[in-house]
Order: C-alpha cells, then structure tokens, then sequence
C-alpha cells in the first residue's frame, strides 16, 4: 500500500484519520509520524504518550510559531541550516509546514547557497543518519539495505558520487546533503511525500587531500575509483535500484562532466532517470531566455547565443537552446550556428585534439575565426569572440567569479539594445559578474538573471527585480510528471516542455520588473504547470498512454501530500 493510499483512509463520517501502529517513544521518534506537542490527549492515551510530552497541547500554529522563532534566532546561516535539518529530522510534517510558509526566506537555507557550505562542513557537523550510502563493499547489499525503506514505494531518488559539488568540486561523502536538499524541494515544490523519498550517495572515494588528511571525515580514505572499476560499480548500482527500486525515478546529480555525461546516455533507456545539472539547468535557463524575448518583442532565433563554460550545465544549457530553437523552426544547423561554446581553452573548435565527446556537437570550424583579430593564433578567448561576432546573449556556467567585465557587456550593446547576460554559477562567490555591476555597464538596459539569489538593484531611480534561474523551478514538475505517468523514459522533450511552461509562468508584473523568472515563492504554483503540461502532452500523443481518458489534475493530486496533521488511530 502507497503512502498516498494509506493517508487517504476515510472514517464513518468521510474525515480523513491515519492508522498508526507504533506507541510510546517509537512513535515520537519517527520523524514521518511525531506531531509532537500536538498530540491530542486522546491520543496520547492511546498512544502510550502520557508523561512523554510536556502536560499542554499545542496547535501546529503554535509549534510553527515556536519554530520560526528558533530558525531566526539562529546567528548564522549555516546555524539556521542545521536549525532546519534538526527539525526535519524529527518531525517532518512541521518541518515541511514551516518551508511553505517562508518558501523564499528558506530555500537559500536548505539548498543553495548554503548546502556548499553544509556539504564542506559535513564530517564536522554529522547529526543523523539519513539516505544511503553506497560504497563498493556494500554495493551488492542493497536488498538488505532496502528493507529499511518502503521498498517499492520508493518514487524519487536523488544520488550523486560528489565529485562535482556546486562549484566546489569534490566534497567526498559530504556531498550526500546536496540530496537530502533536492529531495526537500521536491516535497515543498510538488508535494512529493518524504517516505517516497531516497538520497543516495555512491561514496567511491576522494581526490579532496584535504578530506583525505582530516581525522574526522566520514568517508572512505582512498583517492576515487576511476575508469572501469567506476564504471562496473555504477552498473552495479542500477541494476540494484531496478531490482530493489523499480518504480523510482533517478535523478543523477553533482557528476563530474565526462561522468555526468556517460551515466546519463549509458542508463538513460534502462531506467527513467535524468541529470539535473546538465537537462535541470538548460531547461531553466531557455525558459528565462524565452522570457527575455518577450521583453525584446523578438525571437529565439533573432538572438546569438555564448554559453561561457562547458561543464555539464553549460552542455545542457546548449542543448535545451538548440532544442528550443528548432521547436521554434530553425533547422539543425541554423540552431547550431548560433550557439558558441567556450571552456578554458577559449572557443571550442573542432579540430582541437583530444576534444571531449560531449563538445564536438558544439564545435566550431576553425575557418569561422580566419579573419578574426586574435592575441593568440588558434584560441578564442571570450573578449575577443565579442569583439568579432554579434553576441546578444552572454550565459555563465563556468564557475568563474567577475568573469564577465564591463568591456563585454557594452560591446554586446553594439549588436543589441537589450543584451541578455545570465552570470548562473553558483554559489554566489563563483558568480562571472554581479547584477548591479551588469546594470551600471549597460545603463540599466541589459536582461540579468543568475543561478544564485540576489536582492533588488535599484539603478537610476528604477527597481529591478534580479530572478534566479534554479533548477527548482523544473526538477519537481518533471519528476512529478515522470512519477505519475510511469513513464519509462525521461526525455528532452520532456525538458522542453518544462521550459515553455516556466517561462508562461512569467508575469507581465515580472516582465515590468526586468525580471524573467517568478518568484520562488511561487514553486509549488509552477511545479503544478510544469507537470500539468508535460502529462497533457503525454495524453494526446501517446497512443498507449495510460493517463487516456483521465483527469490530469486528479492524477496530479493523488500523488501531492500537503504538511499537515492527521488524526490517528491505533491498530
């Protein structure tokens, strides 16, 4: 029996009620079932709770007041995230409850930027045991280690191996708190409920000497397996989740990019999975692109695009354009040719030696720059591809801070009134430009969004409203989508269309604002979109769909748990 069924049991009178049979000091020590001080004295009669709570009954209004109150007095951000961790450990109702309530104030806490930090300091500040971790002695265990989770009610796994932390790089097992955080927003944004949840972390080792050389780390002293005795442990590990979790979706995140690339391609067809930092990203940020051209008044096609980093986001983020360009009717190589990509040799060209698999389908021909005014014969740096071809939008995922100066921006201004410039790296010290810096260059006319949050920027007397790109506004919608469907495979299509509906969740009042993303108080509004329009378009172009015929706002609801207190019923 699902999660979902089992909340939906409906008393004499049609009142909701949950059957619950744990009592005493195992009930209040269940994180998914404590209510805490908000257990009924009924309840705590026939619970065996009488002399295990303080004698009062308090309202979750009053155990959520309690709560903000101790978040904020919290000194640091990091305290305010263990504040928060603390409490999902114990009660993840309230916890969850209080998430909603203060969405924008809280999601910097749970995730970034303060998950890098939580992650760096992971060894340090351990408190509870959450998710799995997998190593290479225990990887053929995991029937075993499933038996401590609901087994087949397992819907979404988040599951990374840490070598490509935000911007911090490898992390080893701290890493695993960049799962426990995405799972949490997909509870917050799609309703997903936490017992259907898995973080995973696959502990394969670190090249982090730092972590190696520290008393105190938790994970595995060796340096990371690499080349085949890595990859014949991640086939090992899919075949574990298609054995013990088949009906989970998995979400591969925080690779490394060759890795991150041969994962997703090599298992893509054998279970429903997807990367968030290559599709999550590129998804996220063609929709604030669509956004900006309607501030334009123009289209996808009128623009040239320079992605600056050539990771797994900024691939994906090449991607998700080229898939948008020919939705909009560019052939395959117009939408090509409008797509630079750059990486720490400078412009990629496809003559370079050795050059990655996954950048050769963005590769220039090295005859385009013949003519072009270069220091160095053969590489392309940033300055100087601005200064030799008409940029009109300028994307960052190199990880680089203040690598975006002033010269850029205002030699885009030549080519475009309104040039997009989308410094995405995060955490915010990794950002290439700072928004208020961008607005000074191009006197308040350039398009900003960043992947990290940043507050208003008040130039000339006119408010703008800096929107971040997060991948939250897509991940949840489509994991939601992928988990109601059954679909097999997750596709770019699938992310395409996650693009189209974020970016019709714009409003003229953002727009106004110079803004091409919501709010994120607005996630869990946008996760409904997004996974309303990707089911939609399941239904009426698959002929074999199973959601033919049905409600897909009733499906959708099936699936979403609200944080709120049921009453319970001993069996």
């Amino acid at each position: 029996m699902t999660v979902g069924k089992y909340l939906r049991w409906k008393d004499e009178a049609g009142n909701d009620f949950r059957p619950v049979a744990l009592t005493g000091t195992e009930l209040l020590n269940d994180r998914n079932l404590n209510k805490s001080t908000a257990f009924s004295y009924e309840e705590r009669e026939a619970f065996a709770l009488v002399g295990l709570l303080p004698p009062k009954v308090q309202t979750f209004d009053d155990q959520l007041n309690r709560v903000y109150d101790g978040f904020r007095n919290a000194s640091t951000d990091i305290e305010k995230y263990l504040f928060l961790r603390a409490l999902q450990d114990r009660n993840e109702t309230l916890f969850y409850a209080l998430l909603s309530r203060h969405v924008e104030e809280m999601t910097p806490i749970i995730y970034t930027p303060t998950v890098g930090k939580a992650c760096q300091e992971f060894s340090h500040r351990y408190q509870k045991a959450r998710g799995l971790y997998i190593t290479e002695d225990s990887v053929d265990q995991m029937g075993d280690m499933a038996r401590h989770f609901t087994g087949k009610d397992i819907k979404i796994i988040v599951v990374t191996d840490s070598q490509g932390i935000l911007g911090l790089g490898d992390q080893g097992v701290g890493g695993m708190g960049i799962p426990i955080g995405k799972l949490s927003l997909y509870t917050l944004g799609a309703g997903i409920h936490p017992a259907h949840c898995l973080p995973i972390a696959l502990d394969v080792g670190t090249d982090n000497q730092d972590l190696l050389d520290d008393p105190m780390y938790l994970g595995m002293p060796r340096k990371r397996m690499r080349g085949e005795e890595y990859k014949t442990f991640i086939r090992k590990f899919v075949k574990q989740i298609q054995q013990h979790f088949p009906k989970a979706v998995l979400q591969w995140e925080d690779f490394s990019k060759s890795n991150a690339f041969d994962n997703l391609s090599d298992y893509e067809d054998d279970l429903p999975s997807f990367n968030d930092d290559i599709q999550g990203t590129g998804s996220v940020v063609l929709a604030g692109i669509l956004g900006a051209v309607k501030i334009k008044e123009e289209t996808l096609a009128d623009q040239t695009y320079v992605v600056y980093g050539a990771g797994a986001g900024g691939v994906g983020v090449a991607d998700q354009i080229y898939a948008g360009l020919l939705k909009e009717g560019c052939s395959h190589s117009t939408a090509r040719e409008k797509i630079f990509v750059l990486d720490s040799q400078g412009l990629v060209f496809d003559d370079r030696e050795g050059l990655d698999e996954y950048k050769k389908r963005y590769a220039k021909p090295r005859e385009l720059a013949n003519n072009w005014q270069t220091k160095e014969l053969g590489k392309v740096s940033l300055t100087e591809l601005i200064n030799n071809h008409p940029v009109t939008v300028l994307l960052g995922t190199s990880g680089i801070g203040g690598a975006f100066k002033a010269e850029h921006v205002q030699k885009m201004m030549e080519y475009t009134k309104r040039p997009m410039v989308f410094p995405l790296s995060n955490p915010t010290a990794n950002c290439e430009a700072l928004p208020e810096d961008v607005y000074q260059w191009s006197d308040g006319q350039a398009i900003v969004a960043t992947g990290s949050p940043f507050g208003d920027v008040n130039y000339n007397g006119r408010e703008y409203r800096i929107g971040q790109g997060n991948n939250v506004f897509i991940f949840p919608g489509v994991g939601l989508a992928s988990i109601v469907s059954g679909t097999p495979k997750i596709t770019l299509d699938m992310f395409t269309m996650a693009s189209y509906a974020l970016a019709d969740c714009i409003s003229d009042d953002d727009l106004a604002a110079g803004c091409v993303f919501p709010r994120i108080s607005k996630l869990k509004e946008v996760s409904m979109v997004v996974a309303t329009r990707i089911l939609e378009n399941m239904q009426t172009t698959e002929p074999n769909s199973p959601l033919r015929g049905k409600n897909i706002q009733q499906e959708l609801a099936i699936h979403m748990w609200e944080p709120t207190y049921l009453p319970y019923r001993r069996v």
